[in-house]
């Protein structure tokens, strides 16, 4: 059976998310799209309620939708088959459309709010760089097909999604979708390199080493932060030393490797028994203290807090449809749903 509702929660959503909708509908007429009882505002309706009440199949949807009102539209029925269809063919497009229209109401928000101090690392960091941005990508698990027509294919991982996160405010700045699951990071970087403006730090973890993209984000005026891959550099200078930090410039890289090597400083911070090994392309400690680097690269977890919420708390662990477009619904409404609770 569905959760059950609560009107604190619907609120909520509804306070964010129903301007939004509304906001696009003069998009859903350029595409074309006639006013039907399954248009936008319903459908965004529809599918957030499956999703932050869990309601288990898109019968059991159909049989809500019929039975009680979904956030801001009334209770109506409709057929299971005109139901599934519209998840098949409704575009993708609209619900992104969303989910960038909401985010924008959020950071206008974020930047009026005064209370809720940036954590000091963060603060500093802000001096110096006008964002702070982490990427990641995770990787979409078995397709749990709620639609009959989409049961007798074989199973398959969904695909992955790559979601690039302001450190600041908690909100996506970028999304790509990968069809492959098995799409390697480094692959990643022609989309990178075309989203990210010129002053920025970019944080990331080893999945995407790579010393000839790192050379590229330089070159372009941004700065990086990622863990040590193991292998091989040579200590040009010791910026300080003690029972519990290093802080270094090297040359990274092997001479007779493929890779050109490259200057960067290397941070190694102990932490109870274990030692961690940062590299950044920021040259001067006074510009980033070792400790701030290594601050900053642990908020990077955040993201994979983010990931954790969405497809465990919120089900995308499980594909409701097989379906491409159906995924992508999917996805941008529990980006969306994220964004509201976070």
């Amino acid at each position: 059976m569905p959760a059950p509702s609560s009107e604190a929660i619907e609120a909520h959503l509804s306070d964010l998310l129903k301007p939004v909708v509304h906001e696009q509908l003069k998009y859903y007429r350029q595409l074309g799209l006639r006013q039907r009882i399954l248009g936008l505002p319903l459908m965004v309706a529809a599918v957030l309620s499956l999703l932050w009440r869990q309601i288990p199949s898109v019968r059991e949807l159909g049989r809500t939708l019929a039975r009680e009102d979904l956030l801001w539209c009334r209770a109506v029925k409709v057929t299971q088959q005109a139901l599934s269809t519209r998840f098949l063919e409704f575009p993708a497009s609209m619900f992104e459309q969303v989910l960038w229209a909401l985010v924008e109401e959020l950071k206008r928000r974020w930047t009026n709010r005064v209370v809720r101090p940036l954590p000091s690392s963060v603060a500093w960091t802000k001096q110096k760089f006008e964002h702070i941005w982490i990427v990641d990508g995770s990787t979409l698990e078995a397709l749990f097909r709620k639609l009959k027509s989409l049961q007798e294919q074989p199973i398959a991982l969904a695909g992955k999604i790559y979601t690039i996160v302001d450190m600041a405010s908690h909100l996506p700045v970028a999304i790509r979708f990968e069809e492959n699951p098995n799409a390697a990071d480094r692959n990643q970087w022609e989309w990178l390199h075309s989203t990210l403006p010129k002053g920025g730090l970019l944080i990331f973890d080893r999945g995407f080493y790579d010393f000839t993209e790192f050379a590229a984000l330089v070159k372009a005026g941004s700065a990086w932060i990622t863990r040590l891959k193991k292998g091989t550099y040579q200590v040009q200078k010791t910026f300080s030393q003690s029972a519990n930090l290093v802080d270094q410039l090297v040359l990274l890289g092997h001479k007779r490797g493929k890779a050109k090597q490259i200057t960067v400083r290397l941070i190694q911070v102990r932490h109870g028994k274990s030692w961690y090994s940062y590299i950044t392309s920021v040259l001067e400690p006074r510009d980033l203290p070792p400790y701030v680097v290594a601050d900053l690269y642990a908020r990077r977890w955040e993201i994979e807090t983010a990931f954790f919420w969405v497809k465990r708390l919120l089900n995308l662990a499980y594909i409701w449809t097989g379906s491409i477009n159906g995924v992508k619904l999917q996805i941008f409404l529990d980006l969306a749903v994220l964004c509201c609770v976070a």
